[in-house]
């Protein structure tokens, strides 16, 4: 059992530093500095092995936590890995990406800082694969059946992965020309490293996973095509239709899209070069939109050599303490400090874009915004408080609304809900026999947790397809509903 004293001999709750800043701007190395192993396992102490662990509610994936906390603390980096791979395919993803509401809902976390379990897990996984405890896990045999996997992002090789260990044969698809969907070119390298995404993969191709990178399924390789070529399919396409601003000025050069930028960053910061790349060297940035994918934009201005940053949100800006209305173990809307709201910029709320401006050349040369006050109606603009700012180079990361309608999709015939996602039953299939959608393709835009259960949860459906089970995955959403058009 965990250590009875740990919470309280331990109090403070400890993280691995971030290197300087003024250091680690110069580079795309990963900002957090190892943790001595001691400290780490104090902090895997201080987890009270509670009767309800309440940090199960806040994981999609159902971790189980204290269990791995308390094998970690007692340095028992073996057993701690067999728990933490029981029920996560790829804990070195989710302990940099995942915002960890595990540790909203910790319920030390009532009256103490919370216990660090997002450290701990990628402490793990970390120590794993430099004692060798990560081998791949060969299927004893073969079925016989085919499924091809669309899209290598976290859910399609979660997806992937228990397939191929269930004994089917599987392909990836992915458009790009390496797999990893986002988790390789949308995330910076100073967030994840893609030396971690490779690493996982080479133990996938060892397992017996086919990658079959740069192709455009719905393009060159119809839906139809791959249907008829394989026993079962699964989309995990994710959702990449971005939301846009519909202002004047939004077609001036130097209005780019979040996932228009960063992915060039990242093969750029790889080594590749990249013809045309748009890069925020010398200009004045202004990015529209404060969650994850803003701050990737703002760290990643920074290290381009940006003059200025300013990041926009239309929300007010939250309070420090978990409000009244966002009760534990709920995930709280907070006033939060990333690695890259640390390295420089400014942070600007409760202001809505009213015109993008534009010099002679067809170029933006500025940003005109409004604050606005929330209304039960919506957004009103606060009277006199217009104003311009300078800018060459306006980001938009302002989101996701679902899937591409066209390609596969329209070649399916699939059907989707007012949002636009893929409609699918509790075991994750399509209205199409045989074709089965998990992740943001069909929940839309969501966490990285979210897309790993439900590529398990999807993997657990097709198995029970192919081999003639009636039997339903285990619903990784209390929401998910049969099958409605």
């Amino acid at each position: 059992m965990a250590d009875p004293h740990g919470f309280l001999t331990t109090r403070e709750r400890e993280l691995p530093a971030r290197r300087p800043v003024d250091v680690r701007i110069k580079d795309w190395k990963e900002v957090y500095e190892e943790q001595q192993s001691g400290e780490l396992q104090r902090q895997a102490g201080r987890c009270m092995d509670c009767g309800i662990p309440f940090c199960h509610s806040g994981c999609p994936l159902g971790n189980l936590i204290p269990e791995w906390n308390d094998l970690a603390r007692r340095g028992d980096w073996h057993d701690a890995i067999e728990r933490l791979h029981a029920t996560n395919n790829f804990p070195e993803f989710t302990g940099r990406l995942c915002p960890a509401p595990c540790e909203t809902a910790c319920v030390l976390g009532i009256n103490q800082p919370a216990v660090t379990i997002k450290q701990v897990e990628v402490t793990i996984i970390e120590q794993a694969f430099g004692r060798g405890d990560v081998p791949p896990q060969i299927p004893d045999r073969l079925t016989g059946k085919t499924v091809a996997v669309v899209g290598s992002g976290p859910a399609g090789l979660a997806a992937a992965q228990q397939l191929t260990r269930a004994g089917h044969t599987v392909a990836v698809y992915e458009r790009a020309d390496a797999p990893g969907g986002l988790l390789r070119y949308g995330i910076p390298e100073f967030k994840m490293e893609k030396r971690i995404v490779d690493r996982r993969i080479q133990q996938m191709k060892a397992e017996g996973t086919r990658f079959r990178s740069g192709v455009d399924v719905g393009g060159e390789l119809t839906g139809q095509q791959l249907r008829d070529r394989y026993d079962a399919v699964v989309l995990a396409t994710g959702a990449t239709v971005p939301r846009d601003l519909p202002v004047p000025g939004r077609a001036l050069d130097g209005v780019v899209q979040a996932m228009d930028f960063l992915p060039p960053a990242n093969r750029v910061a790889l080594g590749e070069e990249v013809e045309g790349q748009v890069t925020a060297a010398d200009k004045d940035v202004i990015i529209i939109g404060g969650g994850d994918t803003g701050a990737d934009c703002l760290g990643t201005s920074l290290r381009q050599g940006a003059r200025s940053v300013t990041s926009l949100e239309i929300m007010p800006q939250p309070g420090p303490e978990r409000p009244d209305s966002q009760p534990w173990p709920t995930y709280p809307m907070l006033f939060r400090v990333a690695s890259a709201h640390e390295e420089g910029g400014e942070r600007v709320y409760a202001v809505s874009t009213t015109e993008i401006i534009g010099d002679e050349h067809g170029a933006v040369s500025g940003l005109r915004l409004t604050e606005v006050e929330r209304t039960d109606s919506g957004f009103e603009p606060v009277a006199g408080t217009e104003r311009v700012l300078p800018a060459q180079l306006v980001l938009l990361a302002m989101g996701f609304l679902g899937p591409e309608p066209e390609g596969i999709v329209a070649q399916l015939d699939l059907t989707t809900d007012e949002r636009s996602n893929i409609v699918r039953g509790r075991d994750y299939q399509s209205d199409v026999p045989g074709v089965f959608v998990a992740g943001d393709a069909g929940r839309g835009q969501s966490l990285i947790v979210w897309a790993i259960a439900e590529g398990r949860a999807a993997a657990q459906g097709v198995d029970a397809f192919l081999m003639g089970s009636s039997q339903l995955p285990r619903p990784v959403d209390p929401t998910d509903r049969p099958l409605t058009a």
